[in-house]
């Protein structure tokens, strides 16, 4: 299989903050196939849990297929500053977290970790309060 360059949408969502969160992720991938949306439901917890979890949710499955590069899209600032490296991550309960992501980035070739502006995250924001929609319905 050849590689293909991969681009990850993710977003997460807490009504609340804390309160009820899901994960959005929308993995796309360069060579036309199909995006894969993911998302999940994840409790009572808080935005930037949220959106850690939403990262890890799209990593996962970006590491599921044969990749040249990874280009990280999130409107979250926090986020993407820790994973640059341009903030510390001083909250105690998103440094595993952090951990995990980084870990798992490693195994791709090249990284980029973009911030953008909410509009273009639209499709991944939908998907993280969708998750919230499905658990709340039953």
């Amino acid at each position: 299989m050849t590689p293909v360059d991969v681009t990850v949408r993710v977003d997460g969502a807490s009504r609340g903050n804390p309160g009820p969160s899901g994960a959005g992720a929308v993995v796309e991938f360069g060579d036309g196939r199909a995006p894969r949306e993911l998302c999940a439901y994840l409790g009572e917890t808080t935005n930037n849990v949220a959106e850690y979890r939403a990262l890890l949710l799209a990593l996962e499955e970006a590491s599921r297929h044969s990749v040249s590069s990874i280009t990280v899209r999130s409107d979250s600032e926090l986020l993407v500053r820790q994973l640059r490296g341009e903030y510390k991550v001083k909250a105690e309960h998103l440094r595993p977290l952090h951990a995990e992501a980084c870990r798992r980035l490693r195994v791709f070739p090249s990284v980029h970790i973009l911030h953008v502006p909410r509009e273009q995250n639209r499709k991944a924001d939908s998907l993280a309060n969708l998750a919230i929609d499905q658990h709340k319905k039953g």
